[in-house]
């Protein structure tokens, strides 16, 4: 499963080579990355990201290329020197003249383009926690999403012991991969939350982890955003598709704790008698 559009960072690379060859300057760098960053975030995934999440990362990218400018006075001249030079010296007065109109000139067009979208209510009414396939294939394993089960939950009774050690595991993943948006609590809250929508699930609401059975949350994180059927908006909500990163018993792992966290019971298994 690819992750990355190999043409797009293979692009990316040849145009910083090529500045490296040809010596380019500070400013000529930071603008280089700054733009190189904008289209990896947003062409160089094999899935879409979601705007909010570009956003959050291209503002991250924007304050360490400012970190980094500013970090000693040369660096700062050499960025702010070849800006004033251009501005004040009469050798650039005619190309500065196009640049000056250019720059209100784009800011009107997209200001143009933003209010040219018609503002309408959305063809169908959004579903919070749309309805699940009845069966999904993760890393080639099949998982009913009706019949099926967690399959490390009968360890609860078995071997307890052995439980507690795959929800360890399961607190370790979400600690290191969802708490960014899920927040510690698991209320939905983490750093990443406010610049998201729609907003990351709230676990310690009652309405959620109770009222669904570990298959589907199994299938929410394998899935992601990308995963959502047309009820639920897809494209909307910035969840990756964590079986790009993550293996099947990880992701139940991380079901596990969520369950166990909040001390929620999953609901019952659904048992459907035959012919019916």
């Amino acid at each position: 499963m690819n992750l990355f559009d190999l043409r797009v960072i293979l692009g990316i690379l040849a145009v910083m080579a090529l500045l490296r060859l040809v010596r380019a300057s500070l400013l000529v760098w930071i603008l280089a990355w700054w733009i190189g960053m904008y289209v990896f975030v947003s062409r160089g995934f094999a899935t879409p990201v979601p705007a909010s999440a570009q956003n959050i990362y291209l503002g991250i990218v924007t304050l360490a290329l400012f970190a980094y400018v500013t970090s000693s006075g040369e660096r700062v001249r050499s960025f702010v020197d070849p800006l004033v030079t251009f501005a004040g010296d009469g050798r650039y007065t005619l190309a500065l003249v196009p640049v000056l109109l250019a720059l209100p000139a784009l800011a009107a067009y997209r200001e143009y383009v933003n209010a040219k979208v018609p503002v309408e209510p959305p063809f169908f009414a959004r579903t919070v926690h749309p309805s699940p396939p009845t069966e999904i294939t993760v890393h080639d394993v099949k998982v009913d999403m009706v019949g099926g089960d967690n399959p490390l939950r009968h360890l609860e009774q078995s071997d307890p012991e052995k439980f507690r050690q795959h929800v360890e595991n399961g607190k370790a993943v979400y600690y290191e991969h969802c708490f960014f948006c899920h927040a510690d609590a698991l209320g939905g809250d983490g750093m990443y939350a406010h610049g998201l929508n729609p907003a990351p699930a709230n676990f310690i609401d009652q309405g959620v982890l109770p009222n669904f059975q570990e298959t589907f949350f199994f299938w929410r994180i394998a899935k992601g955003g990308p995963g959502m059927p047309d009820e639920g908006a897809p494209g909307d909500s910035a969840m990756p598709e964590w079986e790009r990163f993550l293996s099947n018993e990880e992701m139940w792992e991380v079901v596990l704790f969520l369950y166990d966290h909040t001390g929620y019971r999953p609901r019952a298994r659904e048992v459907h008698a035959e012919g019916h």
